[in-house]
Parts: C-alpha cells; structure tokens; sequence
C-alpha cells in the first residue's frame, strides 16, 4: 500500500451476485412439510418445521393459560379491594353521610 498525503485509498470492491430465491416457494414448501405431504426439504430442514410447529402450538396453549390466570387475579383483586374498602374502612359511611341518606 502506497502513504500518500492527499489522496486516501479506495476501498477493494465486492461482487456477489445472489442465487435466484422464491422466498413464496419456499414457504409453502414449509407449510407443505409442517401438514405431513410429501415435499422437497431435506430431512432436516423437515424435522425442524415439524418441531417449529409443535413448539407454536405449546406457546399459543401456554399464552392462553397465562391470560386466563392474569385475568383471575384482576378478578380476585378488584373484589378482595372491594371488600376491604367496604368493611374495613368509613368510606361507604362518609359516601353516604355526603348524599345525606339514613340520617
């Protein structure tokens, strides 16, 4: 490499021509070895659809059992907060004192 003052060296150019990719082709090459019909994937690239399959199915059971335990103890507080606010504290007394009902 020449030291020049001026002048800064070009950097060295890259060609890459990319193969030809059907990314909808392959997709549904995916799709086809996920359902069990006979398609062109190798056996490994057949195995892991197969476990991606499985494993989406677990996730969308699992997300279903967490929203419906979070849903519970959205439930469970709103009524447990209820309950202390109307016997535990002189809310409800002051509330109705306020409207001037019972007195």
């Amino acid at each position: 490499m020449k030291f020049t003052t001026f002048k800064t060296p070009k950097p060295k150019q890259f060609n890459y021509r990319p193969r030809y990719y059907d990314k909808a082709k392959e997709e549904r090459e995916r799709r086809k070895a996920e359902m069990g019909y006979e398609s062109s994937l190798d056996h490994n690239e057949n195995l892991r659809a197969m476990i991606s399959q499985r494993w989406r199915k677990n996730d969308d059971e699992n997300s279903a059992k967490r929203s419906s335990i979070i849903y519970y103890m959205v439930y469970a507080t709103i009524i447990l907060g209820s309950i202390y606010v109307i016997f535990l504290t002189d809310f409800v007394d002051k509330l109705v004192a306020l409207f001037g009902v019972g007195k």
